[in-house]
């Protein structure tokens, strides 16, 4: 550790700044071409797209400002206060969002992103305020960062970079092959293509082959919502993996198709104590308040908050069915309000209809995806191993601990 410095993050940036957010209520500065990142979107992780852009006139009339590729985001506000992400693309940002452009004379951008991702509980610590808990740009300036020599960072950065690009390989793989899956569905159960020579009635969803039928979600699954112990008493809340995974909808937005883990866990006194339900492997979970529509399958028994509803199967050739039914299913007609957020509960989940065929086709068509589903699980374990011995190495390599040099990948 003797040659080891201690700097603030301000002091190795070329540039720290904030963003801005056009007004909502003009259209005109919006869906344009423009990319435009929102701090939920900040999961330590790579961005490579954003969920919305602006338009000129948007970047114009607003506080957002051009950031560049390779420069560091930290969230400073809510929820994900103190999380980071690298940027792969010039990018503008809303104002929760602090934007490190690093120096690069002194620092390797990922180096830093690796850092902050390592002292995330520590950053966040520092938040303050009422209800919603923030950083502000001067307290992540003033952030305190241990550097290596700049060679010795690179190193360090390209170890851990191997890491995340094997796991970026196999999330686009898995991407992939979720795609050729969905486009199968839409093909059986949307444009009914290898029916189509067949008799054809009318349904509450239109014309359908003859012998399917329109039914209400909870007359073919047993459906369940999941519950949270009172959030006052911490004794039923864990961080230990031995405990029960409870899958929260922010859990759901980054597990892929299969869900094995969680951030939180619940004790098996919590359990107990709430008869709290867990659900077996293979069951579908779908998240239906606030972020309505995130779905995925069980990979292990578990259980989840009162924001997800789970779909026990009455068989698993269901499984893969059913998945891609309730991802490509249209939410937005469920609502009979402006806000669908508000207007979808565990009845209108419990009553939604759906399209079932005859449990011949159901079987001939999980016969024809399940290998695409088996290979996804399979990359998924291996991405969530890399994951595993990433951040067990995080630790040891920003503290000079393990040296680059004594590892083999």
């Amino acid at each position: 550790m003797e040659e080891w410095k201690e700097y603030k993050i301000g002091d190795i940036c070329r540039k720290v700044c904030s963003g801005g957010t056009p007004s909502s209520k003009r259209s005109e500065y919006y869906d344009g071409d423009i990319p435009w990142l929102n701090t939920k979107e900040i999961n330590f992780n790579r961005i490579y797209k954003t969920e919305k852009c602006i338009t000129e006139e948007g970047l114009k009339n607003s506080s957002a400002k051009w950031i560049e590729a390779n420069s560091v985001i930290v969230a400073m506000y809510g929820a994900t206060a103190g999380k980071s992400a690298i940027t792969k693309i010039p990018l503008t940002t809303n104002q929760a969002c602090c934007n490190l452009t690093i120096n690069s004379d002194v620092a390797d951008y990922r180096y830093v992103y690796y850092f902050l991702c390592h002292k995330f509980y520590k950053l966040a610590s520092l938040a303050n305020g009422g209800a919603q808990q923030n950083l502000n740009a001067q307290i992540i300036k003033d952030f305190s960062i241990n550097l290596p020599s700049l060679t010795e960072q690179m190193r360090i950065a390209d170890v851990l970079s191997s890491l995340d690009d094997k796991i970026e390989v196999n999330m686009r793989i898995n991407d992939n092959l979720e795609q050729q899956a969905q486009a199968l569905f839409k093909s059986w159960f949307v444009d009914f293509e290898p029916f189509k020579d067949g008799e054809f009635v009318e349904s509450e969803l239109g014309m359908i082959p003859k012998g399917w039928k329109v039914v209400s979600a909870n007359e073919v699954f047993e459906i369940n919502i999941g519950k949270t112990p009172p959030r006052k008493e911490s004794k039923w809340f864990s961080k230990s993996k031995e405990d029960n995974i409870w899958v929260s909808i922010s859990d759901m937005g980054s597990c892929g198709v299969f869900i094995s883990d969680s951030s939180e866990y619940l004790t098996d006194e919590a359990i107990k104590k709430f008869n709290i339900q867990m659900v077996d492997k293979d069951a579908i979970l779908l998240s239906f308040k606030l972020t309505i529509g995130r779905v995925a399958i069980a990979n292990k028994c578990l259980t989840s908050n009162e924001a997800i509803a789970r779909f026990i199967l009455p068989d698993v050739i269901y499984r893969e069915f059913l998945y891609l039914y309730l991802k490509l299913y249209k939410y937005g007609n469920l609502g009979s309000t402006s806000s669908i957020a508000t207007a979808v509960n565990s009845k209108t989940i419990k009553g939604m209809n759906l399209l079932i065929p005859d449990i011949e086709v159901i079987s001939q068509f999980s016969n024809l995806v399940k290998n695409l589903f088996e290979k996804i699980r399979i990359l998924q374990q291996e991405s969530y191993s890399l994951t595993q011995q990433r951040d067990l190495l995080l630790p040891k390599l920003m503290s000079g601990e393990l040296n680059q040099s004594d590892l083999t990948l």
